[in-house]
C-alpha cells in the first residue's frame, strides 16, 4: 500500500467548495478567476473540477487566491480581510498564556475585522464554546465560510498546543448537506446541522497552557496556510480516523474487518457498532482510502492503469475502471489525461 500520508491523499467532494468558489469568483474578473483555478488545478477546460478534490489543490488556490485577490478570506466575508491579518491574528494569540485565552483572543480579532458576523466565547459547565453569530439574519449560510473560520480556530489552538486539541463537537447553522461525510476529514469530533449558530465546543480542562511559538514557527505556520490546519491530523478522535490508519499501514491482504478489530483491541461486532455511530462502514473507510489512492496516483505517477489497480487492491482493471467511474463519475484515463499536476 502506498506510504503517502493518509492526510496528504484524503480528498474532499468538490460540493464541499462550491461555496468558496462562487465567493472568488465574485471579486475576480472572469478570466482572472480562470486563471486561478486553471494553475491550482481545479479547472477542466472551462469548468470548475467536479468529483474529488485534494487538499493540494486546495491548498494551491488558497495561497494563490489570498495573495492575488488581497482578501486572505477570497471573498467569504463581506469586508475583505486584507493581506497580514492572520500574520497578526497569530502574533496576538501566541501571547495568550492559556488556550482559553487565546481562543478569546482570536475571537475578539475577528470582532474588529467582520461586519456580518461577531463572535460570543462563552463558559458553560466544563465547556469553552465558541460561537460564530450574524449581525442580521444571513439568508443563506456561507458553508465553506463557516467551516474555515471554525477550522482556522481548532488549527490555532492546536499549533499554540504543539498536539491536535481535542474537539466535543461543532455545529453548524445551516441544514445537513449531501457531502457531509467531508467533514468529518476535517473536524475530529461530531458535526451537528441545522443549529441557531455555528459553533466549536471544547472542553475546558484540553484548553491548558500554551507552549511558546518563536517568530521561525510563526512564519512556517503563515508559509504552510491552510495545509497545517484545514484537515486533521488526528488519528484518535473517531473510529473511522483509526480504522483509515490501521489501513494505510497495511497490506491489502490484511486489509479485512477482523484484522482492523483485532489492531484496535476490540470485536468485529463493536467496531462495527463503533462505525455505525460515526454513520459509517468499514467497507465505506476501505473505499474511501482506495479512491484517495488512486486519485493521487493518478496525479503524480506515470505508472500503468494496471499498476495503480494492483497497489489499490483490485484483482483487474476492468474492476478498479468500474469502481473509479463510481467513485468519481469519471474513468481513470479521463481523469489522467486532464493533465493535473502535482502542486
Amino acid at each position: 500500500m502506498s506510504d503517502t500520508s493518509t492526510i496528504r491523499i484524503s480528498t474532499v467532494s468538490s460540493e464541499l467548495i462550491q461555496d468558496w468558489l462562487a465567493a472568488l469568483q465574485s471579486i475576480c474578473a472572469p478570466e482572472h478567476y480562470r486563471s486561478l483555478l486553471a494553475r491550482s488545478n481545479v479547472l477542466v477546460g472551462d469548468t470548475a473540477l467536479q468529483g474529488r478534490v485534494t487538499l493540494d489543490q486546495i491548498v494551491a488556490l488558497y495561497q494563490r487566491a489570498a495573495v492575488e485577490t488581497g482578501d486572505e478570506m477570497m471573498g467569504l466575508w463581506s469586508r475583505p480581510i486584507r493581506p497580514r491579518a492572520l500574520q497578526h491574528l497569530l502574533t496576538s494569540v501566541r501571547e495568550a498564556t492559556s488556550l482559553s485565552s487565546a481562543l478569546f483572543r482570536f475571537s475578539t480579532f475577528w470582532n474588529l475585522l467582520l461586519d456580518d458576523y461577531q463572535f460570543r466565547f462563552e463558559h458553560e459547565a466544563g465547556t469553552r464554546t465558541l460561537y460564530l453569530i450574524p449581525v442580521a439574519k444571513e439568508p443563506l449560510a456561507q458553508r465553506f465560510g463557516h467551516m474555515l473560520i471554525l477550522k482556522l480556530a481548532h488549527g490555532i489552538l492546536s499549533w499554540l498546543a504543539r498536539a491536535e486539541v481535542p474537539v466535543e463537537a461543532v455545529d453548524f447553522a445551516f441544514e445537513r448537506p449531501s457531502y457531509e461525510e467531508d467533514y468529518s476529514v476535517i473536524f475530529p469530533a461530531p458535526v451537528r446541522f441545522s443549529a441557531v449558530a455555528s459553533a466549536i465546543h471544547f472542553a475546558a480542562h484540553d484548553l491548558g497552557p500554551v507552549q511558546i511559538r518563536s517568530t521561525d514557527d510563526l512564519d512556517r505556520f503563515l508559509e504552510n496556510a491552510p495545509r497545517d490546519w484545514i484537515f486533521t491530523r488526528s488519528q484518535e478522535h473517531t473510529q473511522s480516523l483509526r480504522v483509515r490508519a490501521f489501513l494505510s499501514q497495511s497490506s491489502w491482504k490484511n486489509a479485512h474487518l477482523n484484522a482492523a478489530a483485532e489492531s484496535l483491541h476490540m470485536t468485529p461486532r463493536t467496531l462495527i457498532r463503533k462505525l455505525d455511530a460515526d454513520g459509517t462502514s468499514f467497507q465505506s473507510i476501505k473505499d474511501a482510502l482506495r479512491r484517495d489512492i488512486a486519485i493521487r496516483r493518478l496525479q503524480v505517477d506515470d505508472v500503468s492503469i494496471e499498476a495503480i489497480a494492483q497497489d489499490v487492491g483490485f484483482a483487474s482493471a476492468a474492476s478498479f475502471h468500474k469502481a473509479f467511474h463510481r467513485w468519481t463519475g469519471t474513468t481513470p484515463n479521463s481523469y489522467r489525461r486532464q493533465g493535473w499536476s502535482d502542486t
